[in-house]
């Protein structure tokens, strides 16, 4: 293993990508032999020789071969840099798609013309292809400048030189704009409104605020937000990867597609009932709820509909009984509209039960589908590669049909039988099963059914019974692609594309649904929900606005490779947003009382009109009192000043009353029996003047004479009269960045729990301004932090879960 391990490194394979290897026994069997393969090529037959770049290819060639027997061949053509680049390999892969004879029945020069071998483009051709692109949108270019989306000028030149250097195209597009329209000015630097805004209109850039105003009211609210806007769309993030899609019914553009005698008709009677609109899908399991992740692949999927002015469907993949609940199913539409949007129709998997049992049945008179009889344990893991094939994978037709029509009527026990197609994946995973035997009762069709179908065998079909045209997915399924196509055109059945993208990762927690299951009834967290957790309703309920979690979307944007961010990343859009949205409230969260002796005990307590918002008072204000008796942090008073710089409140340092108006002097420190403050005796003056807040003016405090009295050096905030809350402070929940990675917690994610992750402020006080505040409803707490009012909170107690806090803390969530 550490041989391997060492070889796959040296290889240019990151740490985790070989970690990830090693766990796929087929696969790491490939590479070593590819490896071996190119070394045979290198002079000394070294491992040096096989550089970061080849690795690479070599990498991506054993991952994606379907047929190992043409691995030695194109290890050889990468080994002798007869194949360099990503298209040269994916057009050999598409070729040897057809060739199952193995290498002596490959025409090798037909394999070179396939993949550019040998072909040399010059500069010269570079530089025509790029300025006939730049002549074709010549007046749009003069009009728009730099604000034009030069990746079109490099995707029209890469299509007329399908062998070109990218880097190179690209340059001699810089270098060419350059030309025609000289440096940049400031205009040029300026942000300006991206395309995609128009698109966006209607998702959720505020969803919960939007949710109760009339359609005009939001389309202007958001107009005015794009045009002040700095951040750029998730449309214009994905635009790289965007000029790649084809458009509606133009499927077979797509490098990889496969066509058959019936694809062109097909395509035509997509066209028919989509009237050509680009039509996708966001296609949730309803065993859990959603996360953080599951954010990227609906900003994704409902996105990329609206900036095509197509819809996108929510459909349920539900076809596993035994894990589904109806609160997930209400759950991920919960969380769906949340985010801001609106499923054109809600669709799921068992609308289908009936179709895709006849298409099953059709397969198998076809000769694509068998029945099985080999347990799910002599199944897992294998692949061509490694197992020998079922020994029914050869039975008669008639044979399997009359199986499988028993397999529906409950004959078999679970486990005793299946059904699986006849084709590999690009894994190397042999004959994937298409239908199982459960006796589960299912969510919505009873128990009308004891066989279901799988994934495997239900995505693609749906895709296409649903005319999508885009089927956006993450990364792992792209093994899944091959037979994707091989099923739809096995059955002759109109074939979408799939597209793949990089999944979202977070460090510092856990978003598999078995795990989060785990910790749920370990009573590390209370429920999906809990604001530790990065499930959505557990953001919602920690208080993350929505229009903040679209926005960290769009900065992720969309690639294909996978993407691990740190939490922090995250929080700074909620900061960004809740700093414009969330009112201000004053709350203490260690409270110590104080007395202000200069006050009379009968005096009339004050009501003082404070901003909701102090940087624009225009927004609104609420009222909260002031009187003889306040409350202040613990922290904002020191006895004995020990911390240089230490601006607050001592005997000899006066401090400020956030809005109120006045300064605060110590007069006296009032200890317990043990020696702890409890209370401190104050007099106070106006913070503009030397009066005191009665106005008499032959009051001692009109001649100051004391340093005291001097203009302070900071203001602290206080509450008077005030509600008693319960405030939960969160940090994160692992103490490791991975805590499922077994070298850095040895002992299991659930050894790595956090034990401080949750502190709990039974006693906190907060100003009466908020008491009217709903679940959900959010604040900034002035000098503490964002919160949010929890579902908890009752009549009689207020419960509040800070968000985030004001300023970045690595410590924190």
């Amino acid at each position: 293993m550490a041989d391997t391990l060492t070889l796959f490194t040296s290889i240019g394979l990151s740490e985790q990508r070989t970690k990830e290897t090693l766990k796929n026994e087929a696969l790491s069997s490939a590479l070593r032999e590819a490896i071996a393969q190119a070394q045979s090529v290198q002079s000394g037959g070294s491992s040096s020789g096989v550089d970061k770049a080849m690795g690479t290819l070599l990498y991506n060639m054993v991952s994606r071969l379907k047929d190992p027997k043409h691995l030695a061949l194109l290890a050889r053509h990468i080994a002798q840099r007869k194949i360099r680049t990503e298209l040269q390999l994916a057009a050999a892969l598409d070729f040897l798609k057809n060739h199952r004879g193995g290498d002596s029945a490959v025409d090798q020069r037909e394999l070179e013309v396939a993949c550019g071998v040998g072909v040399v483009v010059t500069p010269e051709q570079i530089q025509a292809a790029v300025k006939a692109a730049l002549e074709r949108h010549r007046e749009q270019l003069l009009g728009e400048r730099y604000h034009f989306n030069a990746g079109l000028l490099v995707g029209e030149a890469r299509t007329a030189l399908r062998w070109a250097d990218g880097r190179s195209v690209r340059d001699e597009v810089d270098a060419q704009l350059l030309r025609l329209l000289g440096a940049k000015t400031k205009a040029d630097l300026e942000t300006k409104k991206p395309k995609a805004t128009k698109a966006f209109k209607n998702a959720p850039e505020n969803a919960e605020e939007n949710a109760n105003k009339p359609a005009e009211v939001v389309t202007a609210k958001k107009t005015t937000e794009d045009a002040t806007s700095t951040s750029t769309s998730l449309l214009d993030q994905l635009r790289g990867e965007a000029l790649k899609f084809h458009k509606a019914g133009e499927n077979y553009k797509t490098e990889g597609y496969v066509t058959t005698p019936s694809t062109a008709a097909l395509l035509r009677r997509h066209l028919e009932a989509t009237g050509g609109r680009v039509r996708t899908r966001f296609p949730p399991e309803p065993n859990g709820i959603l996360h953080i992740g599951h954010a990227k692949a609906i900003n994704f999927n409902f996105g990329y509909a609206k900036a095509n002015d197509g819809i996108c469907f929510l459909r349920y993949d539900d076809t596993n009984p035994e894990k589904e609940e109806e609160r997930y199913f209400s759950g991920i539409r919960e969380m769906v509209e949340w985010l801001g949007y609106e499923p054109h129709a809600v669709t799921h998997a068992s609308d289908h039960f009936g179709r895709l049992y006849d298409l099953a049945k059709d397969l198998v008179a076809r000769g694509h589908a068998y029945v099985c009889h080999q347990r799910v344990e002599e199944m897992r893991g294998r692949s061509d590669r490694t197992a020998a094939p079922s020994p029914w994978r050869d039975r008669p037709v008639h044979e399997s049909l009359t199986l499988f029509e028993r397999m529906r009527k409950g004959v078999f026990a679970e486990g005793e039988a299946t059904l699986r197609m006849k084709t590999v994946m690009e894994d190397g995973k042999a004959d994937p099963v298409a239908y199982r035997i459960k006796y589960t009762p299912h969510h919505r069709t009873g128990n009308a059914w004891c066989i279901y179908p799988t994934y495997d065998y239900t995505h693609c079909l749906c895709d296409s019974m649903e005319n999508i045209t885009h089927s956006l997915c993450t990364k792992e399924f792209q093994a899944r692609r091959s037979s994707y196509y091989w099923l739809c055109n096995a059955l002759d059945a109109y074939c979408p594309v799939q597209w793949e993208y990089g999944r979202l990762n977070f460090t510092y927690t856990v978003v598999s649904k078995r795990k989060i299951v785990r910790l749920v009834d370990s009573g590390a967290v209370r429920d999906w929900d809990d604001p530790r957790l990065f499930t959505l309703t557990a953001l919602r309920r920690r208080g993350f606005p929505p229009r903040a979690i679209n926005e960290f979307c769009a900065r992720v944007g969309v690639t294909v490779s996978q993407v691990t961010t740190e939490p922090h990343l995250l929080e700074a859009c909620v900061r960004e947003e809740l700093n414009e949205t969330a009112p201000r409230a004053m709350a203490v969260l260690e409270p110590l009382r104080v007395t202000i002796t200069n006050l009379p005990e009968d005096s009339v307590t004050t009501e003082l009109s404070v901003p909701d918002f102090p940087a624009d008072e225009a927004r609104g204000s609420h009222v909260v009192p002031f009187g003889r008796t306040i409350f202040i942090e613990r922290g904002d008073f020191m006895e004995e000043t020990t911390v240089a710089g230490y601006k607050r409140l001592t005997p000899r340092q006066p401090v400020g009353l956030r809005h109120a108006g006045y300064v605060i002097s110590i007069a006296r420190v009032v200890k317990d029996s043990r020696g702890e403050v409890t209370e401190l005796e104050v007099t106070c003056r106006s913070s503009g003047t030397t009066m005191d807040p009665l106005d008499k003016p032959k009051d001692p405090l009109d001649k100051p004479k004391d340093p005291l009295d001097m203009k302070p050096k900071a203001f602290i905030h206080w509450v008077s009269e005030p509600l008693r809350c319960e405030v939960r402070l969160y940090e994160r929940l692992f103490l490791h960045k991975n805590p499922e990675d077994p070298s850095e917690v040895p002992g299991g994610f659930l050894s790595d729990v956090n034990p401080d992750s949750m502190r709990v402020v039974g006693s906190a006080l907060v100003d009466r301004s908020v008491r009217s505040a709903k679940a959900f409803d959010k604040f900034q707490f002035e000098r503490v932090g964002y919160f949010s009012l929890d579902p908890d909170s009752t009549g009689d107690k207020l419960v509040f879960n800070r968000t985030v806090s004001l300023r970045e803390d690595p410590g924190k969530i």
